[in-house]
């Protein structure tokens, strides 16, 4: 028994002693972290920052003059096919733009919700168009052996300009470490200078067929007679018209130097009639920024 305890004791001094010569390495403290787990940006909290953008805008005059014409010509047989005329066109317009936005990010785990106020300045997102163009149209219920026809005439032009527009839109991110490739979508509010006008001439005649006696032969003529005319014109003109309507999109920001953030996205707004005009642009743009 004693020489049981005396060989424990000589393996018990021997382990300490090889113990004690071994490397102090991190890996047997626990600390050792190089290599398996992945530096990660902080996306929580605020942000402002500018940015500049090229946008690509249709901008729809195709029934500019409608409510103009539907008003002038209200309680009437020319209301209604006068005014679905597709009297102006579709017209292209590109620019450039710049502005600045500010926000807000929460994060949890690896997903990023935010929101997010933008406003953009455009330098020259402006166009025009006028044309004209007539057709025959049926009248009302005449007497028998009697039909109104109305040679009408409509005349228009229209322009808008838009001045800026502001978003107030949610985000939705994924935490890539340094970068965040993100969604968004939200509502939109544009400022625009609008001007239109439209002329509507129209000539009424009347046709029936009517009995002449002549040297004791009855011969039918036809008849095509003016029955009345008349010419209608309206315009009108705002400096500051608002328009409403939405907007999605997505984009990737990347960290750079701490808290400082580079971004590049791709927005498109549609906003509702204004002057029954519509407008939809697709911004493209890239911005700088910084995060508290």
């Amino acid at each position: 028994m004693r020489r049981l305890w005396l060989m424990a004791a000589m393996l018990a001094t021997a382990s300490a002693a090889h113990a004690a010569d071994m490397p102090d390495l991190p890996i047997l403290r626990g600390s050792f972290t190089d290599g398996l787990s992945k530096a990660s940006h902080n996306w929580d909290g605020f942000y402002v920052g500018g940015q500049f953008g090229f946008a690509t805008t249709d901008i729809d005059f195709s029934h500019a003059p409608k409510s103009m014409t539907d008003f002038m010509l209200r309680n009437s047989v020319l209301q209604a096919p006068v005014g679905g005329w597709s009297l102006l066109p579709k017209n292209h317009v590109q620019s450039t733009g710049f502005g600045a936005y500010v926000g807000k990010n929460w994060q949890i785990y690896d997903a990023v919700m935010g929101v997010e106020a933008n406003y953009s300045y455009m330098n020259n997102i402006s166009s025009t168009a006028s044309d004209s163009m007539g057709r025959i149209l049926p009248g009302e219920t005449a007497p028998t052996g009697h039909t109104y026809t109305y040679d009408t005439r409509l005349g228009g032009g229209a322009s808008l300009k838009l001045k800026d527009y502001a978003t107030f839109r949610g985000r939705v991110g994924w935490d890539g470490g340094d970068f965040m490739p993100y969604g968004f979508a939200g509502l939109a509010i544009g400022r625009a200078e609008v001007s239109r006008f439209a002329t509507v001439t129209w000539q009424k005649y009347d046709d029936f067929d009517e009995a002449v006696i002549s040297g004791g032969v009855v011969t039918t003529v036809h008849r095509h007679l003016p029955a009345g005319s008349d010419t209608l014109s309206s315009a009108e003109q705002r400096s500051n018209a608002f328009m409403y309507g939405w907007t999605a999109g997505i984009g990737i920001e990347y960290a750079i130097c701490g808290n400082f953030l580079i971004r590049g996205e791709w927005e498109h707004v549609g906003f509702s009639n204004v002057k029954d005009i519509t407008v939809g642009l697709n911004n493209f743009r890239v911005g700088a920024g910084y995060q508290f």
